[in-house]
């Protein structure tokens, strides 16, 4: 076995319990929102909130830098996919430290002060909207990561944008409400 398998092996699982591990509290939020369940849907974003800073943000750590010791030592940083992979990276981290961090630590507040309002409610609805497109980066970085796709790939290149619109749109092209309308 070689250095460079066994940083790609970190990389990799650093990869999988970051992605995974956020998107299975993802789809519990998704399912409770379906479900109608407030509680459960809360319990979802505060699972999020208490394990964005303590599991989620190391683990996206971890797997940026195994992913620039592999491109430093072996790799490179010219290939388009890296390059797409790196703007994915940010655009995912961004979300979560400037969107998911200070939402999820304001809505603690909001709950511990004043209970389960409409307005905590608004701003989880927010919140799982952004989640949406968050998902849909993650879905590009993981399709970039494994097809690595050149220029002249324009049939995965195209997906990859479509994956991205579509995510922009079921994130913020009209979101579901969580509070039913008085009628």
């Amino acid at each position: 076995m070689d250095w460079y398998s066994i940083v790609k092996f970190l990389h990799v699982t650093s990869a999988i319990l970051w992605v995974g591990g956020g998107f299975a509290l993802f789809l519990l939020g998704v399912l409770a929102e379906r479900d109608g369940n407030i509680e459960d849907k809360l319990q979802a974003i505060r699972a999020s909130g208490q394990l964005g800073g303590r599991f989620f943000a190391p683990m996206s750590m971890l797997t940026l830098i195994f992913g620039l010791i592999m491109c430093g030592f072996w790799v490179g940083f010219s290939d388009l996919w890296i390059i797409i992979g790196l703007a994915g990276y940010a655009t995912t981290f961004s979300i979560g430290m400037l969107i998911f961090k200070p939402t999820g630590e304001r809505m603690g507040a909001m709950i511990a002060n004043e209970g389960i309002t409409p307005a905590v409610l608004a701003i989880g609805q927010r919140m799982m909207s952004a989640a949406r497109f968050d998902y849909a980066v993650m879905l590009v970085i993981v399709a970039d990561m494994v097809l690595k796709p050149t220029m002249h790939d324009i049939g995965i290149l195209a997906g990859m944008a479509l994956v991205m619109a579509a995510g922009a749109i079921l994130a913020f092209g009209g979101s579901r409400r969580l509070v039913p309308s008085a009628a």
